[in-house]
């Protein structure tokens, strides 16, 4: 998974690379420094000393016209929190991947999402992938969604920790031209020029303030309508489109389950486990949480009970995905389940899955799988 987001990067060709090093996302940045010394990607690499000053070198190279790219994990994702509000607010079309990590102490190298979810109102948009496949098909389109004039705001690419970051999968690869030609040069909306000079970021009044947020939450609203599109012609390119979210079996289903990530590909294991059985089940695997596609999971709820399994935890609260859907579904009368599961790491199966499943049809919901 690290290799391919490497070689998606390289293939978007961005100018400026930031590289700081965190487990387990560092083979990311490690292969991209193997393209630039040998000669294969033609862009400025910059080893910064911290993740923050990582995230503000792709901000001050796009504000000068380039298209960039950087690669984080947990920590580090949690270090460039300040500057994420940043990117978004100053409309910079950044591409980064977040190898999604648990949150220590006690310290884990394991997979869980509350690094990527506490980001969730930075303003920036966030896909998650659950194959190779999907993270090198997610980069490619992510430039061209950042980078379109309705859009202008950054994309975090995430991928479970280990789980997908370190598993070697067979992925398609389109040739360079082809991604040339979906992809072109990047064409800033707007930059810093000592010929056109313009005041940016500087103090702004109550009186504009709302505005500029209001507009930011406008293009996500936006960005519903235009990834779906981005998706069917990179799909006319030979890729793998990818829309806002992945329904799987869903026509007939009594239940569907609710996820994302990594956790999307064990469940469609188990839902083909428990259609052999007879069980009408079906997946609607989230892939933009933000935007998040509450449209579409109003629409799969109209007929089917929702069983939402959630690799983080809003303490105080419920899985965030589950707070996402309850909240979507406001004013409907839909049977939902949230269920906590494989938090650092821990390993839910299809197995475990199917079990969640036969829990939600008895009417619990909760933690699963505790010592």
């Amino acid at each position: 998974g690290n290799h391919i987001a490497a070689l998606a990067a390289k293939m978007a060709r961005p100018e400026v690379i930031a590289a700081y090093p965190i487990t387990p996302q560092t083979r990311v940045v490690e292969r991209i420094a193997e393209y630039v010394e040998g000669g294969e990607l033609d862009a400025e690499y910059i080893r910064v000393e911290s993740e923050h000053s990582a995230m503000t070198a792709c901000i001050a190279a796009e504000a000068a016209g380039v298209r960039t790219f950087t690669a984080t994990a947990c920590h580090g994702l949690l270090l460039m929190h300040e500057m994420l509000h940043w990117a978004a607010l100053s409309r910079l079309p950044i591409v980064f991947v977040n190898v999604n990590r648990a949150v220590g102490p006690g310290w884990s190298i394991w997979a869980d999402c509350n690094d990527s979810m506490a980001q969730r109102d930075t303003g920036l948009m966030q896909f998650y992938c659950s194959s190779c496949q999907e993270i090198y098909d997610s980069i490619i389109q992510a430039y061209k969604i950042a980078e379109d004039r309705q859009i202008q705001l950054p994309i975090m690419v995430c991928y479970d920790g280990f789980i997908l970051s370190h598993t070697s999968m067979p992925v398609k690869i389109p040739s360079q031209a082809t991604v040339d030609d979906f992809l072109p040069r990047y064409s800033p909306h707007w930059l810093l020029d000592v010929k056109n000079p313009v005041t940016h970021g500087n103090i702004i009044g109550p009186e504009y303030y709302m505005e500029i947020r209001k507009d930011m939450h406008d293009a996500q609203e936006r960005a519903k309508e235009l990834i779906p599109k981005i998706a069917k012609e990179w799909e006319e390119h030979g890729g793998n489109g990818h829309g806002l979210i992945e329904e799987y079996k869903c026509e007939d289903a009594e239940w569907v389950i609710v996820t994302l990530g990594a956790l999307g590909a064990e469940a469609k294991v188990a839902v083909d486990d428990l259609r052999k059985k007879g069980e009408k089940v079906g997946l609607a695997k989230i892939r933009t949480f933000r935007p998040f596609p509450k449209e579409k999971i109003r629409e799969i709820a109209k007929n089917s009970s929702l069983v939402i399994i959630d690799r983080n935890i809003s303490m105080g609260m419920e899985g965030v995905v589950s707070s996402e859907v309850k909240s979507s579904l406001h004013g409907m009368d839909s049977e939902v389940r949230g269920f906590i599961a494989g938090l650092g790491g821990r390993d839910v199966t299809y197995k475990d899955i199917e079990k969640i499943v036969e829990m939600a049809k008895k009417g619990k919901s909760g933690w699963y799988g505790l010592k």
